[in-house]
């Protein structure tokens, strides 16, 4: 079985999303003291925060973009790009109704947006 890069732009911008993905949610199962530290977050009982970052936000990073890589499927990069449009949504939905105007929060949006517009982009034939 041979790795498969894509030759399109659009699906190597999807697949660059994938990538991206992946080794977000890799510095976040393996590294998750660092993520909470550049996220400004303190653990009371490191035992329940470190499990719930690493199966919650590592194993969905890290799950959903390892399987776009791996099946590289139209249907695959629309559910990859519709969860990060649905994260998106939820930043923003915090931003607007929590006063959760940070420099982190709206950094983590813009990460979510990039991660979700460029599979549906390619999914949507924009490229």
């Amino acid at each position: 079985m041979e790795f498969y890069f894509p030759t399109e732009l659009g699906e190597q911008l999807a697949f660059s999303a994938a990538v991206l993905s992946s080794l977000i949610g890799l510095v976040i199962m393996f590294a998750p003291m660092i993520t909470f530290r550049l996220f400004g977050l303190q653990l009371r009982d490191r035992r329940d925060g470190l499990v719930l970052t690493r199966s919650s936000l590592a194993g969905f990073y890290l799950g959903f973009g390892a399987t776009a890589l791996l099946l590289a499927q139209p249907m695959v990069y629309l559910a990859f790009g519709a969860s990060f449009a649905l994260a998106a949504f939820g930043a923003i939905l915090s931003i607007l109704t929590d006063g959760g105007a940070t420099t982190r929060n709206l950094l983590l949006l813009v990460v979510h947006l990039i991660l979700s517009a460029l599979p549906l982009i390619y999914v949507f034939g924009l490229v």
